[in-house]
């Protein structure tokens, strides 16, 4: 981690910047430069008060950077996005993207490919949402139309980050990293975080919905009988996805590593257990305790390993 700089991911996220020092240094630097880039493509395209196809121009300049077209990076553009930033941690990150970039460049050329391979997806399905519900409100609510729709985005902007894991874990640590097979770890890998991204929309459903959007397929966003209950359905797949997390950590040969990884399957399984607990359906976002996440840390801490 020596070459990313500690105050961008300070001020991005101090939990993930607590995480990453958890990890086995070689892990660090495409770990690292890999969420800087994938937050700061999330702050493009969530960015309020900028047109849709301002976004989503500007998503398209950044995925070409990433491929090394820097001709088409849009830097005069970007100052518009800075200045909008309400939250001082996501301006800091656009004022200081090109360090992530050269972070990008210093890369092992496998590692580095590692990294382009999944910011480059992350932006895909970033950019099929901003396009999916580009004329959405909530007087004229969108929903997903099939369970396929929403698979394909889980894996796009969160599903894709477990396979990434695996890649680096072998890549850098290699038999230290775990004995399985690395297609079964990345199985496993994609299924943790196509779950943890299901419970953030589990979570964000009500702010969603003010918004006019439902990720929730064939369920009417204005019919709350309807939503609760694929509420719930969705609350049981998102528990089975989850489980693969659990087991993903336990087949980590490092305590410190599967403590890391293990970690946010005990927040979300936390997180599933108080949005089941508040139905029908809860009118704010709803988040677990200090408390409880500090019970997760712990157990994480002691997680075990299993052959």
């Amino acid at each position: 981690m020596d070459r990313i700089d500690r105050q961008v991911l300070k001020s991005v996220s101090r939990s993930f910047y607590l995480s990453l020092r958890a990890l086995p240094q070689p892990m660090r630097p495409a770990t690292g430069t890999g969420y800087l880039l994938a937050r700061a493509s999330d702050t493009i395209a969530d960015t309020p008060g900028i047109p849709v196809d301002d976004r989503l121009e500007l998503l398209d300049a950044f995925g070409a950077r990433i491929a090394g077209k820097d001709s088409l990076w849009r830097r005069d553009k970007l100052k518009n996005f800075i200045a909008l930033q309400d939250n001082d941690a996501e301006r800091v990150l656009l004022e200081r993207l090109d360090e992530a970039f050269d972070q990008l460049t210093a890369l092992d050329a496998l590692q580095a490919d590692a990294v382009r391979d999944v910011v480059t997806t992350i932006i895909g399905g970033q950019r099929l949402d901003l396009v999916r519900f580009d004329d959405a409100k909530k007087s004229l609510p969108k929903a997903l139309r099939t369970e396929d729709e929403l698979e394909d985005y889980c894996y796009r902007v969160a599903g894709c980050v477990g396979g990434f894991w695996t890649r680096i874990g072998f890549l850098t640590l290699g038999e230290r990293f775990s004995d399985s097979l690395p297609e079964d770890l990345d199985a496993l890998g994609v299924r943790y975080g196509m779950g943890l991204q299901l419970v953030n929309i589990l979570r964000d459903l009500p702010e969603d919905l003010a918004n006019g959007r439902c990720y929730l397929p064939l369920a009417d966003p204005r019919d709350p009988e309807a939503l609760a209950a694929a509420r719930r359905d969705w609350l049981a797949h998102a528990s089975v996805w989850l489980e693969s997390g659990r087991r993903y950590a336990s087949r980590l040969k490092l305590r410190r590593l599967r403590a890391a990884s293990v970690l946010p399957a005990l927040i979300g399984e936390d997180t599933i257990a108080l949005l089941a607990a508040a139905e029908p359906l809860p009118s704010q976002k709803l988040k677990v305790t200090r408390a409880a996440v500090k019970r997760s840390l712990w157990k994480a801490l002691w997680w075990p390993r299993k052959a």
